[in-house]
């Protein structure tokens, strides 16, 4: 029961949902999502964290970057079928496209080099 209430506990912050949705497109990195979500990136590491411990994200060290990406396990069954499902939902929300489309675009080098 635990682990259930945590999977979808997960799920109930609306920036939480938007990030799952990036990383459908592609790894990404704090910097990244930070500048696509126009959040701290204090709040964004948050968030990170909460969908890592819900087993819903995975991170790896990519020289100076941090790439977050979806998990491709399925350690956690809940979050494993969630994110099949995930695949569909939302496609047509316009926050949704417009988040997809600036994840394709977002330049890490020009955002982290500040």
């Amino acid at each position: 029961m635990r682990q259930v209430t945590k999977t979808f506990k997960a799920l109930t912050d609306r920036n939480r949902i938007r990030i799952v949705k990036m990383l459908q497109a592609h790894p990404l990195c704090v910097c990244e999502i930070t500048e696509i979500l126009g959040l701290a990136t204090s709040t964004v590491s948050k968030h990170l964290s909460i969908l890592r411990d819900a087993g819903f994200i995975t991170s790896e060290k990519d020289g100076r970057w941090v790439n977050y990406r979806l998990v491709d396990d399925k350690s956690n069954t809940y979050a494993g079928e969630l994110l099949g499902q995930f695949e569909t939902w939302l496609e047509e929300d316009p926050v949704i496209q417009s988040d997809k489309k600036q994840a394709s675009r977002v330049d890490r080098e020009a955002i982290c080099s500040n």
